[in-house]
């Protein structure tokens, strides 16, 4: 009795493990529907539900074309800007020369399309002037004073015999003409267009605004090309001393020739009065932020009064933000699922068809052992659910027809780890093991063979994901869920059940509808924990089963100890046979002497 106690405390000792992990799935949700916003159901991909199309047309110079390369190039970009606002199953391509058609499941929200739509090249300048965003409305013509700048306004020079002064440098106050200066007066931020109205070469100066409207600049020539960025991220800043501060800041990291040309800029104007000690990240004519220069370095980052969101969301615009050629959004429309709810229901359909079949098979085969695969099989579609569920609103993660069809063939991964623990259960039953033990011994044996197979169809997974695209790569994600949740199932759930239900009088005693009846594992159960060799079972040949299940050892020792037993029994024979012979003459010759004596 002490030695079965101990694997029922493990057996309920993992089951809590296991209402433990479901419990925290379960919080995730109802607090995220609660208080986020989320649904009990997953979002649906493109298949499913439809979505928006929008297409991007390229710009460029009358004199000038776009390649196949770039356009590659560009929808590279685009996917990455896509996926990395949280948008999964989105379909990018090219179409025609100089197009990329977007299509994404739903209807996407404000900074998903600002992403799409913001798709020139990032460029880095210089602050001249920073002031209001509105333009000069005062009547004098005066110049209006710049928002936090100590940058006086250039005098312009009356003379048309003096010429204009020379700019040294992208910050040089010379570049702000009287022209300029004008221009600048008379801008408006709420009448600025980004596509025509804030746009400049990249060796003059830029008039433009913040993206939010909340400032504008005179900004000198680029001096930073966007392409040099390779990595844009955000975390926590650290004080000199190394300790957290708890502020969110976007660190930078750009290449050999990017790096050098940031740290020269900013060794540059650090000392310069504010504006001019202030560069711009201008993002489709917009500037998306114009920090203070703190200190020369080639890897800078960015502070602010940011918050996790915010610094997120302009590390991916600083990373996503240059393509070869900039691009106008063309058309933009609603699109209708290419598949529709009804054949959502049929592949539904199929996977509950598959599942019954499952279910007939394991009664079939295992009578009332099936109530385990089936329960394995709910507790397991229920951690499904909620981390799909919980993918699909926290990260974002879209259900498609392919989705679908990766936890359709789960299914059937799912049962090869109950068939193979069942007849791993039924060998140790067969070799004369009680119940108890042949769980336990049982389950050592499956375990590795488990691990393997589940090792290669997560394998198989991660590569699938890898170099797939579109609803591909949902096929390969709810594959490799499936396979990590069947794993755990089997060790929380499935294990421990057998565990208990070995300990029951119906399954211990050999019931014939237990699944482990002595006809169908060719023993008889004798006893508790105790089993013989069937007469009528080895007549039907049950034997014959298990002993090619022996190893070549054990069949070497059976027939070494057959041969052992015929040498003795064929001694004893000859023993018997000599000693039989030996009567028999004896006995004849004493008649002989009786008869001679008589004649």
């Amino acid at each position: 009795m002490a030695r079965s106690s101990t694997p029922v405390r493990k057996a309920w000792r993992s089951l809590g493990w296991l209402a433990a992990i479901i419990v925290v799935l379960l919080g995730i949700q109802t607090a995220g529907a609660l208080f986020a916003g989320w649904s009990w159901t997953p979002k649906l991909a493109l298949d499913l539900e439809g979505g928006t199309r929008i297409v991007l047309q390229a710009q460029t110079a009358e004199d000038q074309t776009v390649t196949q390369e770039q356009l590659e190039q560009a929808v590279s970009i685009i996917r990455q800007r896509v996926d990395a606002s949280g948008v999964s199953e989105a379909e990018i391509s090219t179409q025609g020369t100089s197009n990329i058609e977007v299509l994404i499941p739903g209807t996407p929200d404000k900074a998903t399309l600002e992403r799409l739509q913001s798709s020139s090249k990032l460029e880095f300048r210089p602050v001249l002037i920073a002031g209001a965003p509105t333009a000069d409305t005062s009547g004098d013509g005066s110049t209006p004073t710049p928002t936090e700048s100590a940058t006086p306004t250039p005098t312009p020079t009356p003379s048309d015999s003096t010429p204009a002064p020379t700019p040294t440098d992208g910050s040089d106050p010379a570049y702000i003409t009287p022209e300029l200066q004008a221009a600048y007066d008379t801008f408006n931020c709420d009448d600025v267009v980004a596509a025509e109205a804030n746009v400049a070469p990249a060796d003059e100066p830029l008039i433009t605004c913040q993206s939010d409207g909340s400032e504008k600049f005179i900004l000198g020539p680029v001096e930073v090309d966007g392409a040099e960025i390779t990595d844009a991220f955000s975390g926590q800043e650290s004080g000199s001393n190394g300790v957290n501060t708890g502020r969110w800041a976007v660190n930078l990291r750009f290449t050999a020739k990017g790096g050098a040309d940031i740290k020269a800029l900013s060794t540059r104007i650090i000392s310069l009065p504010d504006p001019r000690n202030r560069f711009a990240a201008v993002l489709d004519g917009y500037v998306i932020t114009a920090p203070v220069v703190q200190g020369a370095t080639d890897q800078p980052s960015i502070t602010g009064t940011f918050t996790q969101e915010t610094s997120t969301a302009l590390a991916q615009q600083l990373k996503f933000g240059a393509l070869p050629v900039s691009f106008v959004v063309q058309t933009r429309d609603s699109v209708s699922p290419t598949l529709g709810s009804s054949q959502l229901q049929s592949g539904l359909l199929a996977g509950l068809i598959g599942l019954i079949l499952v279910v007939l098979y394991s009664f079939f085969q295992y009578r009332a052992l099936a109530s385990v695969t089936i329960a394995s099989i709910v507790v397991a579609a229920i951690i499904t659910y909620l981390v799909i569920s919980i993918l699909s609103w926290r990260e974002g993660y879209r259900l498609s027809l392919a989705g679908v069809a990766g936890l359709i063939v789960a299914i059937g991964f799912t049962v090869d780890s109950f068939i193979v623990y069942f007849e791993r259960i039924r060998d140790e039953l067969r070799d004369g093991r009680g119940l108890v033990g042949a769980v336990e011994a049982g389950w050592k044996r499956a375990l590795r063979t488990i691990y393997a197979a589940k090792g290669v169809n997560l394998l198989s997974a991660v590569v699938l994901g890898l170099v797939a695209v579109g609803s591909v790569k949902g096929f390969a994600l709810t594959l490799g869920i499936t396979v990590v949740i069947d794993v755990l199932i089997v060790v929380l759930f499935t294990h421990p059940m057998m565990q208990l239900i070995a300990t029951t009088r119906f399954f211990s005693s050999g019931h014939p509808l237990s699944g482990l009846d002595p006809d169908a594992l060719g023993a008889v159960y004798r006893g508790r924990a105790e089993f013989r060799v069937s007469t009528e079972a080895r007549r039907a040949g049950a034997n014959r089963e298990a002993g090619r299940r022996q190893t070549i050892a054990e069949r070497r020792a059976a027939e070494l100890e057959a041969a052992t037993a015929a040498a003795t029994r064929a001694a004893k024979a000859d023993e018997a046979k000599a000693a039989r012979s030996a009567s028999g003459g004896g006995s004849s010759k004493r008649t002989g002497s009786k008869k001679k004596g008589k004649r």
